[in-house]
């Protein structure tokens, strides 16, 4: 049993897996800024285009509401498909932005790629080689 915690515990301590949970918390929290962005911030000016239609009060009834024998009232059956319109703007916002994201992410990276490092100073042992080799040369 120790074992399998032992092998346990050095998965959740690997880099990647906590780099993922990482990444998962930050995309959750990002996700939310931009589902914001999207229906506070986009979908208003894009329903006053549409004369006020509100995407999320969109759906076809199937069955209307009733109140059966006990007077309780029984929901409507509705398809809404202007929630599922407002997924799919979710979504495509949200792929827009982290493409962008990442785009830029990338170009940071090739620019310090292509910066090149001084090379390192040589030892003293590579010093003592070159003086040598050099002595050698002249003779």
């Amino acid at each position: 049993m120790s074992k399998i915690l032992k092998e346990l515990r050095e998965f959740m301590l690997r880099g990647n897996v906590v780099d993922l949970a990482v990444g998962v918390i930050i995309g959750g929290a990002f996700g939310k800024i931009v589902s914001s962005l999207v229906s506070d911030v986009i979908m208003p000016p894009l329903g006053v285009l549409l004369n006020g239609v509100n995407f999320t009060d969109l759906k076809i009834v199937l069955k209307a509401a009733t109140v059966n024998a006990a007077g309780a009232t029984v929901p409507a059956v509705t398809i809404n498909y202007g929630s599922f319109i407002q997924a799919v703007f979710d979504f495509a916002i949200i792929a827009t932005v982290i493409f962008f994201a990442i785009k830029g992410i990338n170009s940071l990276k090739k620019k310090q790629e292509q910066t090149p490092e001084a090379p390192p100073a040589p030892t003293k042992e590579q010093e003592l080689l070159a003086e040598i080799r050099d002595l050698l040369k002249n003779k």
